[in-house]
């Protein structure tokens, strides 16, 4: 900063007051050279954040992801998420058959085989038998991947109760269809026997009309036979 007009001001105004002009100058022009410092460092100390690289699987071609052995890709949530992603994008056969070649032996390759058979049209035993597997390493699970793990499991589960559910429903099903066709069966016998009853009840019915159209000429004639008889007794007695 430059002071163009200080022999001016000394002239007209004396030295004590040039004097103090001077050092509030000094003073302005050492504040704008150390405010940007300040600003800058003040920055640097409250903003600034330490960088982590972290690893994005998201563009991993699947031809890859199963081949991945690591730990900085095993521990890593977003790793897992793409081998999910993948497992889907296989036919039944290419899940079961990458599943069948993966070593049970630790906890990332317990997961990655049970990623792969709930793929393969697995059955509800082998659903309940990879997930066994998988719960036996729940203590070597790394931190950063448990939630994503457990959620997973959890959702596998859920698949378990469905399955039991509808196993249970078509149990019900099937038996109340076999109700139905026993009732079916049933009501076509009784139906059969009233069937009988009514043709049995008609001939009573029938027989019964006859003998009451029958009755009355018996009894005429039992009447006729009655008075024959009587008159030949008459004459009889009349002729010793």
């Amino acid at each position: 900063m430059q002071l163009p007009h200080f022999s001016a001001v000394v002239k007209r105004g004396g030295f004590g007051r040039s004097f103090i002009i001077v050092l509030l100058a000094f003073g302005l022009m050492a504040c704008s050279q150390k405010q940007p410092q300040y600003v800058a460092e003040g920055a640097d100390s409250t903003l600034t954040e330490p960088q982590q690289d972290v690893a994005d699987f998201h563009l991993v071609s699947c031809q890859y992801v199963w081949s991945y052995m690591g730990d900085a890709a095993l521990n890593n949530p977003l790793y897992w998420q793409r081998a999910i992603d993948c497992a889907v994008r296989l036919t039944p056969a290419e899940a079961r058959a990458k599943a069948k070649g993966q070593p049970v032996d630790s906890w990332q390759n317990a997961f990655r085989q049970a990623v792969l058979l709930s793929h393969g049209n697995v059955t509800p035993i082998e659903r309940r038998h990879f997930l066994q597997r998988l719960d036996s390493y729940a203590q070597d699970y790394p931190a950063p991947v448990r939630p994503l793990l457990i959620l997973w499991r959890d959702g596998q589960r859920a698949l378990l109760q469905l399955s039991a559910e509808r196993s249970r429903y078509a149990a019900l099903e099937q038996s109340t269809q076999a109700e139905r066709v026993a009732l079916r069966e049933q009501q076509t016998e009784l139906q059969k026997e009233l069937a009988t009853t009514r043709r049995k009840l008609d001939r009573l019915t029938d027989i019964e009309r006859q003998l009451s159209a029958r009755r009355p000429a018996d009894a005429s004639e039992s009447n006729g036979h009655d008075a024959g008889a009587a008159e030949n007794s008459s004459a009889d007695e009349a002729n010793p």
